[in-house]
């Protein structure tokens, strides 16, 4: 879309043009663009690659409207109140993103303040909010959604020129845009004239994510593209000298050091992306042990370190300080570390979105070139490689699947309106219905969720904990002070594991880690954290208080949230890589498996997207069958629940079940007949739903599930400051609970939440249908193998990881390899 705009003759559009020669820029096409429709009134969704000047694309016209406003002295004006909310997914970019603003308003002398308002705010600036208003505040959903539960909040919005939503594709599929959908409507009603623009670099479903984040202004808007301004992305993998021919997953990342550390050494600043946290810290230590010189220049980021260190680490990578950044998705974002010429990757990411976010933290900069170096951490991930060269090539990315309905959202939402300046229930509901995730809400469900926060709903009426407001002159408050802190405390969607923080005996806060991890260890015990080896001395109210060890072995703790899926995107591609392995033409990552492949054709076949292949093989354990279906670790889950459950419902039969991103294992005692299965529709996608509850214990999931939506709905609460409940106090509470309304209340929306989020987000019920529904178009090819093939191997060793034995467990799986090998020479 280009528009001709017909403000580049006021002083605003002058004052910019000026500021861009003076920083010897020139301003793309997609930037004026923006520019014109933000001036003109108008809401909409920009869609550029990263590193091409997305930021000054929406922040600089709010700078325009100000001195076409007071063209003589706008350097004089000062506002105080807050034109521009600006939302942030992560911590780490909203300080970039102010430091991009304060350059240009520093350039052009404009007395706005900007003010960043995010979990690692000090109180100070926390505070500050209440005697002063910022011109531009920047700040994460969460933070947005406590200032609606402060009392008069609606000064805050009533100068409002415009919310801008940062990295949207991130939030979109998430339960925090969902509250960025409510907040926005709400916004809206207090000032309609507010402008809202969302910010996308990766996303396929375009237009759907425009429509979810810019429904409630019910108005037509705008997307944005900023053409021929595609990223050039340069993919490079690095190869084994020596390849396995049975491939196993995890072992051959920290293999490849050597040749790693050999590019970063000529590479400039790098940042290695990695996984998992735990996984980080093994490659920091291993690292440093293999190139001790880089000692000082090397530096770990991600999550769970305390705000100091991480803001640290970003201002040392900016300033050209560090060489390395071993790194999580904490540096996914938007964060502009130009002196960064060379990006590592460290298995797959399994996402091309998530695959270009990374790449992009290279040649951050208009018109430079990315480079992205990828490291398999098992062999068959070079086919992921080679898959995702030609998803960035054809421009293949997913898509981003919208939230809808979340009751536990809801509810938090609800209960802050109560806190703040009270809830009018018919106003309220009007405003809700305007967004996307709640369009379909009935009267009947809202209604409910009121009650369930005024009287404990139908079965928790006689607590009085659960009475959270009460009804004042048509209005729902909180009058209780102790619940107003608390559900203050509690406001957001991100929930997960009891955390500890980890505080040097004499000295500062480093971080903090689950609390599963902290509880087993005891006192003298040692782990590695941050990149450094520490004592445990001991644990009390939550904070584990540690000193500096000189020794040289540790645990690294097992992180929670690690385990990422395979994309739908990818794994088409994925297979579709698998259908011409004869061409001329194959790529270097391919030419290189030839070993593995020659196996896999000599006992069965390479599966692609044409033949779906199930192999079956007998050991001394029993009958193990592999199916190979390339959907990823989730899906694999409810999958491979199913289509055992189905067999058994025709036999009496017991299975064992292991998976892994390609596909599943059955093992059993009992040799199967799976051409009769088959016809009696054993890839069926019939009763589905219903299968899948019965083939799992659903229940059990569910009952899982649902503390995290205890703990977002205010249900129960984490506790307070100083007083934190323990862990096992949190699950019997919530399990406690799932126990009443299971019983006595199974129409409980909250309930029924939590077998709706294991079906459609754990489990992927949508993409088991859609796997169903490819291999009814494919060929079923059963083979009979002497030995579980390559292709089976990592699904084999990953069970096997789960059984205890004194061998050392990589000594087991050389042992195993080697009798493999010694079979295919016979």
């Amino acid at each position: 879309m280009k528009t001709k705009s017909s403000y580049n003759t006021t002083e605003g559009w002058k004052a910019i043009e000026m500021l861009f020669d003076g920083f010897g820029w020139n301003a793309f096409d997609f930037q004026k663009e923006c520019w014109s429709q933000f001036l003109a009134g108008n809401h909409g969704l920009l869609n550029a690659p990263t590193g091409s000047g997305k930021t000054y694309a929406l922040f600089l016209p709010l700078l325009m409207a100000h001195i076409n406003r007071y063209p003589k002295d706008f350097q004089d004006k000062k506002p105080n109140k807050i034109k521009m909310i600006w939302i942030s997914p992560l911590r780490s970019l909203a300080q970039d993103i102010r430091l991009s603003m304060e350059k240009a308003i520093d350039a052009l002398s404009i007395p706005f303040t900007i003010i960043t308002k995010t979990g690692d705010s000090t109180q100070q600036e926390k505070n500050f909010l209440r005697t002063h208003l910022p011109e531009v505040l920047i700040t994460t959903p969460e933070s947005l959604h406590l200032l609606l539960s402060q009392k008069k909040h609606q000064r805050f919005f009533t100068d409002l020129e415009c919310i801008i939503v940062d990295e949207w594709h991130e939030l979109i599929g998430s339960k925090r845009g969902v509250q960025m959908e409510l907040a926005i409507s709400r916004i809206l009603d207090y000032n309609a004239d507010t402008k809202v623009w969302g910010i996308s670099a990766t996303i396929g479903n375009l237009n759907k994510a425009a429509e979810v984040l810019l429904k409630p202004t019910d108005k037509p808007y705008h997307i944005v593209k900023a053409e021929n301004l595609d990223k050039k992305i340069i993919c490079k993998s690095i190869i084994p000298q020596e390849m396995d021919k049975f491939p196993w997953a995890g072992h051959l990342g920290l293999k490849l050091l050597p040749e790693t550390i050999e590019i970063l050494k000529k590479a400039g600043s790098s940042l290695v992306f990695i996984n998992t946290r735990a996984q980080t810290e093994h490659w920091y230590r291993a690292a440093l042990m293999y190139w001790p010189e880089i000692a000082g220049s090397i530096a770990l980021h991600h999550g769970s370190l305390d705000k100091e260190l991480r803001l640290w680490v970003e201002d040392a990578l900016r300033k050209g300080y560090l060489k390395v950044v071993m790194c999580t998705s904490s540096l996914d974002l938007g964060v502009d570390f130009t002196p960064v010429d060379t990006v590592f990757q460290v298995g797959s990411p399994k996402g091309v979105a998530r695959f270009l976010q990374r790449a992009g933290r290279s040649g951050h900069s208009p018109g430079a070139e990315s480079v992205i170096w990828f490291i398999p951490t098992h062999a068959l991930e070079l086919i992921e490689a080679v898959a995702l060269r030609k998803c960035v090539e054809q421009k293949i990315i997913e898509d981003r699947k919208p939230i809808e309905n979340p009751i536990d959202v809801l509810v938090q939402y609800l209960v802050s309106l109560a806190v703040g300046d009270g809830l009018e229930p018919e106003s309220t509901y009007e405003q809700v219905i305007k967004t996307y995730a709640y369009r379909n809400l009935t009267r009947q469900e809202f209604d409910w969720c009121l009650q369930l926060i005024y009287k404990g709903g139908d079965t928790l009426s006689e607590y009085d904990e659960y009475h959270k407001v009460e009804l004042i002159e048509g209005l729902y408050k909180v009058t209780r002070r102790k619940i107003a802190m608390q559900h203050r405390l509690s406001i957001g969607t991100i929930v997960g594991d009891v955390v500890v923080t980890i505080k040097l005996q004499r000295g500062s806060y480093i971080g903090s880690i689950e609390e599963s991890f902290v509880s087993k260890l005891n006192p003298g015990d040692v782990f590695w954290f941050g990149g450094r080896a520490l004592e445990l001395l001991y644990v009390k109210d939550l904070t584990a208080v540690v000193k500096n060890s000189n020794a040289n072995k540790g645990n690294i703790p097992a992180f929670v949230g690690g385990r990422m899926q395979m994309s739908s995107q990818l794994s088409k591609v994925f297979l579709e890589t698998l259908d011409n392995l004869s061409a001329e033409d194959l790529s270097e990552e391919l030419k290189s498996l030839s070993p593995i492949f020659e196996i896999q054709k000599e006992w069965s076949i390479i599966p692609n997207s044409r033949n779906f292949l199930i192999e079956h093989t007998e050991t001394n354990e029993g009958y193990h069958y592999y199916f190979y279906t390339f959907a990823g670790w989730n899906t694999h889950e409810g999958l491979g629940s199913l289509i055992a459950w189905r067999i058994a419902e025709s036999v009496p039969i017991s299975f064992s079940i292991a998976k892994s991103d390609y596909g599943f294992e059955l093992l059993t005692d009992v040799e199967l007949d799976l051409d009769y299965h088959i016809k009696r529709g054993l890839f069926s996608k019939e009763n589905l739903k219903e299968h899948i509850g019965m083939s799992l214990n659903a229940t059990e999931m569910a009952k899982r599930k649902f503390r995290d939506i205890a703990q977002i709905s205010g249900l129960i609460y984490q506790g307070m400051p100083g007083k934190p409940k323990k862990n096992r106090h949190l699950q019997s509470s919530t399990g406690l609970l799932f126990e009443v309304f299971e019983k006595y209340d199974p129409s409980n929306l909250l309930f029924q939440q939590a077998f709706d989020e294991i079906y459609n987000q754990q489990l992927e019920k949508d993409r088991i249908y859609e796997v169903l529904e490819r291999i009814e178009n494919m060929n079923i090819v059963i083979k009979h193998t002497p030995k579980p093939t390559p292709f089976a191997f990592p699904i084999l060793i990953d069970r096997l990881r789960e059984t205890l034995s004194t061998e050392k467990f990589e000594d087991k799986v050389r042992k195993l390899q080697e009798s493999f090998e010694a079979e295919f020479q016979r």
